[in-house]
């Protein structure tokens, strides 16, 4: 492979650099590569650490596929090496930095695209400048359309008044303050936004991570409401993992001994006993909520497996986390995994009944190829849409009750879902026949996402 393949399709892949929207752009450029596509992946080197041993190997077995380094402007933008990814933001300020350094790329990847000369370019939505890749749901951005349009919020007397989502095919139900703050109030569109719905109406089509029996409502709705061409390829991290006889992405084999302590707990439950828990990467709960959901979790009396970051700017918090982590292991009621853990891995062991989820596109469609039902806990963006498909559309979820929009490093009000609400929906999904019955729900989507991926299947 010293040379470019001839004749082969030629692709460049985009990704944003913030986990749900980079991992299945990579995963989508593998799948690219997997069908005889020449695929180079633009990235920066900290970021393209994340998925390299991964494009390594599929080199290896023949594809054509590589990564596209470009440096960082980090002393540029006031930041250390290395950081380089919206995960790794601690306060706003720092957010604005990394993001100020993404912007500042531009001019390089232009010249990329231009040498490169790719016959397609597969960009992130949050590229503006460049065409579209989307990364979440077809009933999101259709709710986005819409409302943008109808502005159905601006008649509403309060923020915690309902209105419905026009035209959509299920009475989907919405507050002002699940919307995204530029969404509740009548100002005009940040320019950032406007760039994104132009860019959108301007490329010739976007890629969904989604597939036909999930979304097929909205799916046709897309076609009328924003207008261009779409294509369902998800869901993509099945699709590329499914041939690998493990469910733990291959850049993260080495992070695993050869029984994890977890896994050793684990193997000790009785089937579909277990709650997971995980909130992203870019959700960071307040002390006091944290405090709730550790009650919540062990007053539910189900036992619990739970993601965790470490805090090491907040003492109080890790000390509290460390010391409940300790009583529940003693109980064998519950088990804290520090910082990373395979998500698909732990949601496809036959012990966990269940996910405690912020709503993101990835840990739902992962938590559906398990066939596991949700409690939705949305946070910011558009995770209170993904809520609405799981509980109204899909009907396998339970919302914890999560009432506003907000991105944790804006604002400094926190609104605390208390330990009874996420105690009650844990029985709730666990015991209760409305709970069974989602279970059973799920299980025929995780058959119908398995046959999407088959030859001849939707995907």
């Amino acid at each position: 492979m010293d040379s470019q393949p001839h004749n082969h399709l030629s692709v460049t892949f985009l990704p944003f650099p913030t986990p749900g929207h980079m991992n299945p752009m990579i995963d989508t450029a593998r799948l690219f590569a997997r069908h005889g596509v020449n695929v180079t992946i633009i990235a920066t080197p900290a970021n393209a650490l994340a998925f390299q041993k991964a494009i390594d190997s599929d080199f290896s077995f023949g594809y054509h596929i590589r990564t596209q380094l470009v440096p960082f402007p980090a002393a540029q933008v006031g930041l250390p090496e290395g950081v380089e990814n919206m995960k790794d933001g601690t306060s706003l300020e720092i957010l604005g930095r990394i993001h100020h350094g993404i912007s500042v790329l531009r001019s390089q990847i232009e010249i990329l695209f231009q040498d490169l000369h790719p016959d397609c370019i597969v960009s992130d939505m949050f590229y503006p400048w460049t065409n579209l890749f989307y990364s979440s749901s077809y009933l999101s951005n259709c709710a986005v359309h819409s409302i943008r349009r109808h502005r159905p919020q601006e008649r509403l007397v309060s923020d915690t008044d309902k209105f419905t989502i026009p035209n959509f095919p299920h009475r989907i139900e919405m507050t002002r303050l699940q919307l995204t703050n530029w969404e509740r109030v009548r100002k005009d569109v940040p320019h950032f936004f406007v760039e994104m719905f132009e860019s959108e109406y301007r490329s010739y089509g976007a890629l969904y991570n989604s597939f036909h029996e999930l979304e097929s409502e909205y799916e046709q709705l897309h076609k009328s409401i924003v207008g261009i061409k779409s294509w369902n390829i998800g869901p993509v991290s099945a699709w590329v993992n499914k041939d690998d006889g493990q469910k733990v992405k291959e850049e993260h084999k080495e992070d695993l001994p050869e029984e994890p302590e977890w896994l050793t707990w684990l193997n000790t439950e009785q089937n579909e006993s277990v709650i997971y828990v995980n909130f992203g990467s870019l959700t960071r709960l307040p002390h006091a909520q944290l405090v709730e959901l550790a009650y919540g979790l062990q007053h539910s009396g189900h036992s619990f497996i739970w993601v965790m970051r470490k805090k090491d700017e907040n003492e109080n918090e890790d000390s509290f986390l460390k010391e409940f982590d300790d009583n529940m292991k003693e109980s064998r009621k519950g088990f804290i995994v520090w910082n990373w853990a395979p998500q698909q891995q732990i949601l496809n062991h036959p012990a966990i009944g269940g996910f405690v989820t912020h709503c993101g596109w990835n840990s739902i469609l992962e938590s559906l190829n398990a066939g596991l039902p949700i409690i939705t806990w949305p946070m910011f963006a558009e995770q209170f849409f993904n809520e609405r498909l799981l509980v109204d559309v899909l009907k396998i979820g339970v919302p914890v009750g999560a009432k506003e929009n907000k991105f944790w490093a804006l604002g400094d009000k926190d609104d605390v879902v208390g330990r009874e609400e996420i105690a009650n929906a844990v029985v709730q999904l666990m015991e209760k026949e409305e709970g069974k019955e989602m279970r059973r729900r799920a299980r025929k989507l995780s058959d119908a996402s398995s046959k999407t991926l088959e030859k001849g299947g939707h995907s």
